[in-house]
This record gives C-alpha cells, sequence and structure tokens, in this order.
C-alpha cells in the first residue's frame, strides 16, 4: 500500500509538470491557427487516447516525458517541394491506367490531381455511408488552421517559450498554495558556530541577511544554497543590524563533521505568516530561490564541480517523493499534499529551465533555429533541422539510460 501510495504521488507529481508544459505548447498553438496533430503525455505505446477536432489526446505507457505535436506542412506543400513524391504518386497512377495531366477538368495538374485523390481518400475513410457535404465538412474542419512550418517566425518562437513558460506559471501557483498555508522564513540568524569564520567576522543571532557574494537573499533557505554552491570560495555577506548595513568577506572552513565547507551559521530563519497581500512577493522569492538554485547548480555542473550524483531522472525523482512522503506522513495527508506541491513547484522550475537550454532536440535547440531563421530572413532547410534534432534526441535518451542507471544503483545501495 506504501508503494502504491508513493507510485500514485509520483504520477501526480510528474503529470501536473508535464501537462503544464506541454499545455502551454497546445494552447499557444491552438490560439494562433497552428493545427496540432497530437498532445500526448509520456513516450513509448499508447494506452488510452482518443480524437477531437483534429487532433489526437494519449496517454502513454512510459512516465519519461510528453509532446505537442504540430502539422509541419500542407499536402500540397508536400508536393510541391519533393518532385520525387509527385512522380511517385504518377507512377502508381500509371500502374492503375490512371491518366494525369494538365488538362483534367478543373486544370488540376499531375500533382494536384494526386493530391485531390488523398482528400477524396480521407473524406470517404472519415464518412463511408457517401455524405458527401458531411463528409467535406469533417475534412475541412480537421484541417483548419495552418501547418507550424507556415507559421509566422515570432508565432514559432511564441510556441516554443510558452512550455517552460507555463512551468514558470505552475510553479508560482504551486508557491502560493505552499506559501498561505505554510508561511515563510526570513534569513535571520539565528546562532553562530565558535571557531568558525562567521564567528570570527562579527555576525551575530538576529542579524538580518540580505546579500550573500552580490546575490540578494530573501528566505532562509537561500543561505544554504549559497554556502552549499560557493565551497571553499571566499564569500562577501552583506547584513543588517539595527537597520545598519554591514558587509564582511569570509572564508568557508571545512567540517569533517558535515563532510563540507561551513560558513559557520548554527541555525537561521525566523518564520512568518502570509495569509495577507505579502503572499504574492513571498510566493516570488521561493520560486525565484528554485529558479537561482537550479542555474546555480547547472552552472556548477559545467563547471566541472558536481558529480553524476547530483542528477537524477524518473526513479530518483519518485525516490525523493517517497522520503518526502514518509517524513510528512505522521503530520496528515495535508502535509504530504504541501509537500507534493513544493515539489511540484522545484521540479517544474528545473524543467522549465532545463528546457530554455540551447540543446538540440529541446525547445532552447528549437529556439536557436528561430533565430537563426529571423537573422537569415528564412528558415534552416528542415531536413538538416531534422537531423540535429535527431542526434540530439539520440544523446538525450543515452543520457536518460545513464541518469536512469545511477538513480538504481544508488537506490540498491541504500
Amino acid at each position: 500500500m506504501d508503494n502504491l501510495i508513493t507510485i500514485i504521488l509520483f504520477l501526480f507529481v510528474f503529470c501536473m509538470i508535464v501537462v503544464s508544459h506541454e499545455f502551454g505548447h497546445y494552447i499557444v498553438a491552438k490560439l494562433n491557427g497552428v493545427r496540432v496533430i497530437e498532445f500526448t503525455i509520456g513516450m513509448g505505446p499508447k494506452l488510452v487516447g482518443f480524437h477531437k477536432n483534429g487532433t489526437d489526446y494519449c496517454i502513454r505507457l512510459l512516465p519519461f516525458g510528453g509532446a505537442c505535436i504540430y502539422d509541419m506542412a500542407d499536402d500540397e506543400e508536400v508536393i510541391e517541394r519533393s518532385p520525387s513524391i509527385a512522380q511517385k504518386a504518377m507512377a502508381k497512377a500509371e500502374e492503375r491506367d490512371e491518366s494525369i495531366d494538365e488538362s483534367r477538368p478543373g486544370g488540376f495538374s499531375g500533382a494536384s490531381a494526386r493530391l485531390e485523390r488523398i482528400r477524396e481518400e480521407k473524406i470517404n475513410k472519415r464518412n463511408p455511408e457517401g455524405d458527401k457535404a458531411g463528409s467535406d465538412a469533417g475534412f475541412l474542419e480537421e484541417r483548419q488552421g495552418m501547418a507550424y512550418s507556415d507559421a509566422p517566425v515570432f508565432v514559432k518562437m511564441a510556441i516554443v517559450i510558452a512550455g517552460p513558460l507555463f512551468n514558470f506559471i505552475l510553479a508560482y501557483l504551486m508557491a502560493l498554495v505552499v506559501v498561505w498555508f505554510s508561511g515563510s522564513t526570513v534569513p535571520e540568524i539565528t546562532g553562530v558556530m565558535d571557531g568558525y569564520p562567521a564567528k570570527e567576522a562579527g555576525i551575530m543571532p538576529g542579524d538580518v541577511i540580505t546579500k550573500m557574494n552580490g546575490s540578494k537573499v530573501y528566505l532562509a533557505s537561500e543561505i544554504y544554497v549559497n554556502t552549499y554552491l560557493n565551497q571553499e570560495r571566499d564569500m562577501t555577506i552583506e547584513y543588517l543590524r539595527d537597520g545598519q548595513k554591514y558587509v564582511v568577506t569570509v572564508t568557508p572552513k571545512y567540517s569533517e563533521e558535515s563532510g563540507r565547507y561551513l560558513v559557520g551559521f548554527n541555525g537561521y530563519g525566523r518564520y512568518v505568516t502570509c495569509q495577507d497581500s505579502s503572499i504574492f512577493g513571498y510566493a516570488y522569492y521561493e520560486v525565484r530561490y528554485a529558479f537561482v538554485g537550479t542555474a546555480k547548480s547547472i552552472l556548477m555542473l559545467l563547471q566541472g564541480r558536481g558529480s553524476k550524483d547530483d542528477l537524477a531522472g524518473p526513479v530518483g525523482m519518485a525516490q525523493a517523493i517517497d522520503e518526502v512522503k514518509d517524513a510528512a506522513s505522521p503530520y496528515g495527508p495535508w502535509v504530504v499534499m504541501l509537500n507534493m506541491f513544493n515539489i511540484i513547484m522545484i521540479l517544474s522550475v528545473n524543467l522549465g529551465i532545463m528546457n530554455l537550454l540551447p540543446l538540440p532536440a529541446i525547445d532552447g535547440g528549437k529556439l536557436l533555429f528561430i533565430l537563426v531563421e529571423l537573422v537569415r530572413g528564412k528558415p534552416v532547410p528542415p531536413e538538416k533541422e531534422g537531423i540535429v534534432h535527431l542526434v540530439g534526441f539520440a544523446l538525450l535518451m543515452i543520457l536518460m539510460v545513464f541518469v536512469m542507471y545511477n538513480d538504481i544503483m544508488r537506490l540498491i545501495a541504500r
């Protein structure tokens, strides 16, 4: 039963994050008249789904992501851009002893005639009863709008950015709920450790940290992230005491007991309730904290100051959810859910940032090609862009397998 609850919570968290991301792409595409042929959650074989207004809505077996798939080109465009298709159409027509020429009634060329037959086949397939008027209406309804490749460059840019943007919106909504019910903590020092640089620099209980290494600090949790990511490097700390500003520079000291470098804060954080207008500010601070923490972690990995254990995939995500659930369970189901909302907020920000990285196969890579199109005045040839994204997707799958393997090994070693 305990494992079943963990699985349900994992699927809840996963679906909230992925659906918000893909819904961002979907709704902006729809609002701009771009055809969406599939909206899917998960990967692999389809479990359930339905078709409505030209779009297939699917849930797939593997909870590793999702997709909003656009109609990339009209049938006319495919034929016009690929003469070989028209040639094949004519060859097939000749095999069936059908004549296709420009003298066909209505002025159809060979390619156009083939296109017309494609349409008729689709119409007949959708309406075997032969209701021609009804068939045409249904076909036109599904084909209304434009292909993604025909959309203006700024529309394509808006569609790509919408996924990460909706992740940030979801994160803020989750932060509003968490802060309203749980309050927040201001970065006030409650104790300092003997023999560590904070006390030697004159920092005392009651001091309120305002900046660390030039970065503003609004929450007590930001103190931990800043000191953890800083490690052994010098750190500039700005704080307030009785309304007066002080600035000190400290060098963190390694603690054998903690296994990391410490500034020497023995405790920090003063609780504040947020059931008034302050909720909007503190919700923003929570999202900002997740944003800055994620960005700094990525930078640390790029600088080679991280390890493989700093990465986590679906298995690691499920493990974290299980640990949080076990810790929160004694306080009741509502506390468990508040912690899930907090995890959704953090992971949603994480997904939003990761998708904005200029890497192939993800939104940042697509955005990079759109910017190139904006500069060149014309798009990169689809086949070349497709190859880049295909290679990127393959590398992404390899990374996912590696991260999953590492998660499983870490889980076994517990």
